[in-house]
């Protein structure tokens, strides 16, 4: 084959399409374990962040124009026993920071469970494990106490050391997901 611009922009193309076909399949082949393990994910969130409940109904609500879903926790007798909320920001370090948060009835946070996150490694990323600080500093307690600012910001919530802005961005989330609530539980 002689080498000309025709036969260099032919051969481009044969890769270009041979590559595509494969990131095309490999993008079917994953999309369903992905989509059933984030789905598992948040059910497993539900159970960590709500009190002991039966089952659970979902719906979207929308809080300063962002949709959140609440998932509505029901005892035996139907009776409500808590709210999750999946609840996001962008403004972490590193994009989206998308969490559930979990209330009970009397709007103490019952639970926070970090479902996506990018934040930096031994940073931000620091967020997602369960002893954090900034868990640590708003779960057992009633939303409505707290300013739920990190303290540089004037706030009553610890920061993680070098990672203020995923912790500001934490706070931010739980902070919609707490309005979300006043507007579920009508209180």
């Amino acid at each position: 084959m002689k080498s000309s611009l025709k036969n260099m922009v032919l051969v481009l193309f044969c890769i270009a399409l041979v590559c595509s076909a494969a990131v095309g399949l490999v993008y079917k082949v994953t999309l369903d374990p992905i989509t059933k393990a984030e789905q598992l994910k948040v059910t497993q969130s539900i159970a960590a962040v709500l009190p002991a409940f039966e089952q659970t109904s979902e719906d979207v609500i929308n809080v300063d124009g962002k949709e959140f879903k609440v998932f509505t926790a029901t005892n035996a007798a139907g009776e409500v026993v808590g709210y999750a909320f999946e609840a996001y920001t962008m403004n972490g370090f590193s994009g989206e920071i998308r969490l559930m948060v979990g209330f009970d009835v009397e709007g103490t946070i019952s639970g926070v469970e970090v479902l996506k996150q990018a934040e930096t490694p031994g940073l931000g990323a620091n967020l997602a494990k369960p002893d954090n600080v900034v868990r640590k500093s708003i779960e057992g307690k009633k939303a409505a106490d707290l300013n739920l600012k990190v303290r540089k910001d004037g706030g009553d919530v610890d920061a993680l050391t070098a990672a203020t802005i995923s912790s500001r961005a934490y706070t931010e989330v739980v902070a919609a997901a707490y309005e979300a609530y006043k507007q579920v539980s009508n209180k």
